[in-house]
């Protein structure tokens, strides 16, 4: 996956996950919807697709690969990328229920992880282990951007998500120092910690993010009685259209608060909150997210009626509305309360 990826933007290609779990019909229909000239798969993935779809076996091309000896490259030829050519396509239901292909630009990953690096969430001498499904818009994160930041990634052997044991022993033998996940699977991962007391296997965490679901405060309870005092606990918000994540918040025990944050915008990102009226809303009232900075999507792939709904520019600058509801504290902390329409999440997805 990682060699397959990599690939495909070392090529100049853009990058579209899908997931082998969608049933066939749904995958054909994605194909067609983005237009893809090329499929990677694997022995295990190439039955889903129909046979007139190309098809491109990246098993055979590195078992063919470490056969060669001494490949020609001199035949290659340079690939130049602009900041503005996008880096990858990732799939989004929202309220239509029909998937929505968000694009998503080099310029606004690369700063994005900037970001991350500056708010001190990663770091060059991380071991990032990859949790999220390709469906998921971390795993682009965990994998990709844990790269250029020149940090280690470790994966998981298929279906070790679900495998508590097998986790904890990843996280304690290859010493990782930082992971990202739903609150849906660290709420049974620190129980089970916690039900065999073995927060030892967890010493060498420097960071845990969450995200993509509601933190509750029963979890943070739960997870910051399991690390080490020298481990952060990180709440993390964000779409898809905003590149991954646009808000983060330190979590710890010394605030006593009824909810969790999802904090302040992380640097090259701001955040407005409007009514209904697109006024701006005051502290404690509830509004519309909208975020704008270097994260906001390209815009839909081929629905222009979409993206125009999506974005609105505000004073020249260009902000993405969320449909989330929040308010803002005292303290300039964003707090999520629901949603403007009835959609729900689901292992992180809407």
């Amino acid at each position: 996956m990682v060699i397959g990826i990599m690939g495909i933007e070392m090529a100049g290609g853009v990058y579209c996950p899908l997931s082998p779990r969608d049933p066939q019909h749904r995958l054909h229909a994605l194909t067609q919807q983005t237009q893809s000239r090329l499929v990677l798969v694997h022995y295990l993935t190439k039955i889903k697709f129909h046979h007139n779809i190309v098809l491109l076996d990246i098993d055979l091309i590195v078992s063919n690969n470490d056969r060669a000896e001494n490949g020609d490259t001199d035949g290659l030829s340079n690939v130049l990328l602009a900041a503005k050519d996008m880096a990858y396509i990732i799939f989004t239901s929202g309220s239509t229920g029909t998937p929505k292909a968000a694009q998503l630009r080099h310029r606004s990953f690369s700063r994005y992880m900037y970001s991350l690096v500056c708010g001190d969430v990663l770091k060059e001498k991380d071991t990032i282990m990859q949790i999220s499904r390709c469906s998921f818009d971390t795993h682009v994160q965990d994998i990709i951007g844990t790269l250029t930041i020149g940090a280690t990634v470790v994966m998981l052997h298929p279906g070790g998500i679900i495998d508590l044991t097998y986790l904890t022993d990843v996280i304690k033998k290859k010493n990782v120092t930082c992971f990202t996940s739903v609150p849906s699977l660290l709420q049974p991962l620190f129980t089970f910690l916690k039900h065999f007391n073995d927060s030892s296997s967890l010493l060498s965490l420097r960071c845990v993010c969450t995200g993509g679901e509601k933190c509750s405060v029963n979890l943070r309870n739960l997870i910051l009685s399991s690390i080490a005092d020298h481990c952060k606990l990180w709440n993390f918000y964000g779409p898809a259209e905003a590149t991954i994540v646009c808000t983060f918040y330190r979590v710890n025990l010394m605030v006593d608060t009824p909810s969790i944050p999802i904090g302040r915008p992380l640097s090259n990102y701001h955040c407005m909150m409007v009514n209904q009226y697109s006024q701006s809303s005051v502290s404690g009232q509830e509004g519309e997210l909208l975020v704008g900075g270097v994260g906001v999507f390209a815009g839909y792939l081929r629905r222009d009626d979409l993206t125009a709904k999506a974005l609105i520019e505000i004073d020249g600058d260009l902000f993405y509305r969320t449909g989330d509801l929040v308010t803002i504290d005292n303290n300039g902390l964003l707090h999520y309360q629901g949603r403007k329409d009835h959609q729900i999440k689901l292992h992180g997805q809407r």
